[in-house]
C-alpha cells in the first residue's frame, strides 16, 4: 500500500507541474497591462484554466496520499516539482538553463532520496 501511495505522490507533484506549465503558456508574455487587465487575461486563457483544474486534480488526490503516507516523508516530495517544472521549463518554454539550477535541482533530488531511504 505505502508503493502505491509514493507512486500516486509523485503523480500529484508532476499534475502540479503541468499546471505551472500550463498557467504559464496561458498567460504569455506580459502586455504591460495593468492588474486588472492581466487578471482578465487569465481569467479568458483556456490554458489558465486547464492548470487550475490540474491544481484541484493534484490536490483532490493529495488528500488520499496523506492519510496513507507520514507527512514527514510526503511533504518533502513536494519539491521534487522545483526539480520536474525547472526541466519542463527549460525543455517546453524555453526558458534559461544554467548549472546552477541544476546543483540546486541535484541537492533537492539527493535531499529527497535520503528522506525516503528513512521511511
Amino acid at each position: 500500500m505505502k508503493s502505491i501511495a509514493l507512486g500516486l505522490a509523485l503523480f500529484c507533484v508532476l499534475l502540479s507541474s503541468a499546471a505551472q506549465l500550463a498557467m504559464k503558456r496561458g498567460m504569455g508574455a506580459p502586455a504591460g497591462g495593468d492588474v486588472g487587465a492581466t487578471y482578465l487575461h487569465a481569467l479568458s486563457s483556456p490554458l489558465v484554466w486547464l492548470g487550475l483544474v490540474l491544481y484541484g486534480a493534484s490536490a483532490v488526490l493529495w488528500l488520499w496520499v496523506l492519510s496513507r503516507l507520514d507527512v514527514s516523508l510526503a511533504y518533502p516530495l513536494v519539491s521534487l516539482g522545483f526539480v520536474v517544472t525547472m526541466g519542463l521549463g527549460v525543455l517546453w518554454l524555453g526558458e534559461p538553463f544554467s548549472w546552477l539550477r541544476v546543483a540546486g535541482c541535484t541537492l533537492i533530488v539527493v535531499g529527497v532520496s535520503l528522506l525516503a531511504m528513512d521511511a
